[in-house]
């Protein structure tokens, strides 16, 4: 059945990348030396600044945001839970709501307490039972929330721990996540067995959001619109399972399914092609493929069975504002055709709200706001503007 409600146009975010000083989180402890990242420090400082960036949009006519709530923060240490930072994120949704937008809450977007990652992270032994304890907790604020997401890109957070565990050395760790250049070490293919401690996670997840909220419960798959050359079509299919079916397939009994979708990929007889150098390469060497959403939004309609989409991700780095609106105008047409054609899509959100870190990277900048890193002020782009006379119209 469609849905009535209004279709959503905003912008994403993550807490880590936005918020600053995330000190007991282990990205905080992952990041700078040995490995070479770049430190997050006040990121752009959202976590002081966060109604001036919701109003930024508001004001630019969209109607959604997505955010985070951060794990790391509300249970500092096992057990004990922060009452003030529960009450930060909540005047986080109120503020949203006053403004007239939408909050569309993730509840865990890759970084995790430091003492989780100690303990084994999500293949710890009490993993499953320590993130829904956290559900629990955190959803006595959600409970008037209308899309809560449990897991961000559970795919590339198992790819993550596949690499983690198979790199020799520390220096070794590859810089980055999804979309990371073709210099940089070939990131391996994701554990199945991890996929499925995750997927158990989510739906363990999913059952207390759906106990203890009015809200609509999914999870967010990144996609790589991945298509097979001639000749390598059983090669994708299996690819394609390793990478974004298993979870996929974990979507069927949810309420909606978050696509994330930035290129395409192909497959040919040996597995993924590297992406080769080209002029209009994105900013971290990635093919310029506005197209990708249709494609991906269609493979996850077919996968799931008819699960209702919401576009959590889709964006372009690039420094070239006509540039990003070029390539949304051709990633929204191909996401209309596809809702001409009967996919049941529930709104666009668009990477990301601001420029912002990138999980060991400053450089790469996705966002629709610009921000001064030493005084935090923010400039909209054009491309805010534009997209919001998008929202407005209702379609591209």
């Amino acid at each position: 059945m469609r849905s009535t409600t209004p279709f959503l146009w905003g912008a994403s975010s993550a807490p880590h990348q936005t918020e600053g000083n995330n000190v007991n989180s282990d990205w905080w402890a992952f990041e700078g030396e040995p490995r070479g990242l770049e430190r997050s420090g006040d990121a752009i400082d959202s976590y002081h600044r966060f109604e001036e960036d919701m109003r930024l949009l508001a004001d630019a006519g969209l109607n959604a945001y997505r955010f985070g709530v951060e794990w790391a923060r509300i249970e500092p240490v096992p057990g004990h839970i922060s009452r003030a930072e529960l009450a930060h994120y909540r005047r986080m949704i109120d503020t949203a709501d006053s403004l007239g937008l939408t909050p569309v809450i993730t509840l865990h977007h890759f970084s995790s307490p430091r003492w989780f990652a100690e303990e084994g992270g999500w293949l710890g032994a009490q993993a499953v039972d320590r993130f829904t304890r956290y559900v629990e907790t955190v959803t006595g604020i959600l409970g008037d929330v209308p899309w809560i997401a449990t897991v961000n890109e559970p795919n590339m957070l198992a790819m993550m721990m596949t690499a983690e565990r198979e790199m020799s050395r520390p220096s070794d760790v590859p810089q980055g996540l999804a979309g990371a250049d073709n210099a940089r070490p070939k990131l391996p293919a994701p554990d199945p067995e991890i996929g499925a401690v995750l997927v158990k996670a989510h739906h363990a997840a999913r059952e207390v959001v759906r106990a203890n909220t009015d809200a609509a419960v999914g999870w967010t798959i990144a996609s790589r619109a991945l298509a097979a050359r001639p000749g390598a079509e059983d090669k994708l299919r299996e690819i394609e399972y390793v990478w974004e079916d298993l979870y996929l397939e974990a979507a069927r009994g949810d309420d909606f399914v978050g696509v994330q979708s930035y290129t395409s990929d192909w497959v040919g007889p040996e597995g993924i092609e590297p992406h080769p150098p080209h002029p209009d390469n994105t900013m971290v060497g990635k093919a310029y493929r506005p197209d990708a959403l249709g494609m991906a939004v269609r493979h996850t309609w077919d996968v799931t069975g008819g699960v209702p989409i919401l576009v959590t991700e889709n964006g372009i780095p690039t420094t070239d504002d006509n540039r990003r609106i070029a390539y949304t105008q051709g990633a929204l047409h191909g996401l209309f055709a596809a809702i001409d054609d009967g996919v049941d899509v529930r709104g666009y959100l668009h990477w990301s709200a601001l420029d912002n870190f990138r999980w060991g990277d400053w450089k790469p900048t996705f966002g629709l706001i610009s921000v001064d890193r030493e005084t935090f002020e923010r400039h909209p782009k054009p491309s805010l503007a534009w997209l919001g006379d998008v929202a407005r119209r209702g379609r591209p």
